[in-house]
């Protein structure tokens, strides 16, 4: 029988600090089991880049400009053959938590040995998700974890105070499509009416991720 070598993982790597950014391209020039497509420092950079080039996994700063992280990843999960990505982030911020619920495939420490960087880049290639510091249990009691981007997206709406007829103005839905999707968002946050949607909205994280959107756009 013939062993068939694997073929290298191709990977991108984007951070805000470029010592960072050029410590961890020489780690992966260094193993053969990656090929480095390229690096960014920017958000904007990155999305350019695997939108046209194919990459199978990309590592990231959470705070990466002008985007952000949870926005880049919001942005990836709309296309099909975006890569997965590795959030590279201080193990005492929310990075791990958010980058979970934002569609990370992995989460890993800034302060941890190289290593753990390069083998969960391996898991996640294969199909793994990989977050350490969280357990998972705890997360998938958040409500907000349960919410589909058009629910989000409606939660925030609402929270403005607008109408049904507004909201479907807004949305650019059916009334009719409003009320089906306040159904679902009431049963997900175990809520009854609007005013008890708003209240949760605003005791959320949802509120400082709006902020954070606003000010890169700024």
């Amino acid at each position: 029988m013939v062993n068939e070598i694997a073929p290298p993982i191709s990977i991108m790597l984007a951070d805000s600090n470029p010592l960072v950014l050029s410590a961890m391209s020489a780690y992966f020039e260094r193993d053969k089991r990656f090929s480095l497509i390229a690096t960014s420092g920017t958000a904007e950079g990155f999305l350019g880049t695997v939108m046209r080039v194919p990459v199978q996994v990309g590592v990231i700063d959470w705070n990466l400009p002008v985007l952000g992280g949870a926005r880049l990843l919001e942005v990836l999960r709309e296309h099909e053959k975006a890569p997965r990505l590795v959030v590279y982030a201080d193990e005492n911020s929310d990075a791990h938590r958010g980058a979970m619920a934002a569609g990370a495939a992995g989460f890993v420490a800034r302060n941890g040995p190289v290593e753990g960087l390069l083998d969960t880049c391996i898991a996640v290639a294969a199909g793994q998700m990989v977050f350490p510091f969280l357990d998972v249990r705890d997360l998938q009691k958040d409500p907000i974890h349960s919410l589909s981007r058009r629910e989000r997206i409606m939660l925030e709406a609402l929270s403005k105070g607008l109408t049904n007829r507004e909201l479907s103005k807004e949305l650019d839905i059916s009334i009719n499509t409003v009320k089906f999707h306040l159904s679902n968002l009431f049963e997900k946050l175990s809520v009854r009416n609007r005013a008890q949607a708003i209240a949760f909205y605003y005791s959320s994280r949802l509120p400082g991720e709006r902020a954070s959107r606003e000010q890169a756009e700024e």
